[in-house]
């Protein structure tokens, strides 16, 4: 009994370690496929630091409309950290232009996904991981010091800000992913997913708190954004864990609502692809 239940627990080792090197391997293949894409990364940089400065510019233009100099709680510092840091984070989270899934289920190349031993949701979300390590080395670092160089930006006061951060920002990539995935996915379904793309692209900026804050709006709206809809865990959590503009113990309690979006994101990935697997009708051949 002893030798059958060692030798399952060996077996399952090994299936660990496989896996884990699988994933690995992949998360570094994606990294190395955007390493190549140097132009479009500069001009994504460039891009992004231009529209830092109008944003930047509209939101200090609002605080300073009013009397104490505060626009949602935030002052001229606050606000510069939020719109600089958050220039940077949107080629890390990658709200839009991700279509991948989506074209290979239209042209019918999804079926040599569902081929390989690598469960698809895995499997991209390794390369998006690698994507997202890319971008923080090249599209997030150029704007935060632009910032740092032209505005008074606030800087974290508390030891505890920097691995709240470091975690926001793993767990918004990760949800932003599952949203990511599960807008494509719906082309198993409807074949073509222009109408669900233009949905998530007008929604997702405005409901994640790139153009303006969130909580700028009724502390009830906010709030019900917040428990009902995945789109501040993609943004705005991370910014305002950046910026401290909660008690760290709020701070760690929207890290924790995070991690509860990413698990339900997950498992909806995972349903679904299960789902469409079952049903799926391959376009093109």
């Amino acid at each position: 009994m002893d030798s059958v239940n060692a030798t399952g627990a060996r077996w399952v080792h090994q299936n660990v370690v496989v896996s884990f090197r699988t994933f690995t391997a992949i998360t570094g293949s994606g990294f190395r496929r955007y390493a190549t894409y140097r132009q479009a990364t500069l001009a994504g940089a460039f891009t992004n630091t231009v529209f830092g400065f109008l944003r930047c510019y509209v939101l200090l233009a609002v605080a300073d409309a009013t009397a104490q100099g505060l626009a949602g709680g935030y002052d001229r510092a606050q606000l510069a950290t939020f719109v600089w840091v958050g220039q940077g984070l949107l080629a890390v989270v990658l709200l839009w232009g991700w279509t991948e899934l989506a074209d290979r289920i239209r042209t019918g190349d999804v079926a040599a996904d569902l081929l390989r031993p690598v469960n698809p949701v895995l499997s991209y979300l390794a390369t998006d991981l690698g994507r997202a390590g890319h971008a923080v080395l090249t599209r997030l670092i150029p704007p935060v010091v632009t910032g740092l160089i032209f505005f008074d930006m606030y800087l974290p006061q508390r030891w505890v800000t920097g691995p709240l951060f470091v975690a926001s920002l793993v767990l918004a990539v990760l949800a932003c992913f599952g949203c990511r995935y599960l807008v494509n996915a719906a082309a198993y379904w409807l074949h073509d997913v222009r109408g669900p793309m233009i949905a998530w692209t007008l929604g997702s900026g405005v409901l994640a708190g790139l153009y303006f804050p969130l909580r700028f709006l009724p502390d009830w709206a906010a709030v019900a954004l917040w428990v009902a809809t995945p789109f501040p865990s993609l943004l705005q959590t991370p910014l305002d864990v950046v910026v401290e503009r909660d008690p760290p113990a709020t701070q760690a309690g929207l890290v924790a609502l995070q991690a509860v979006w990413v698990v339900l994101l997950l498992a909806a990935c995972g349903r679904v692809q299960r789902r469409a697997e079952r049903k799926l009708v391959i376009q093109g051949g």
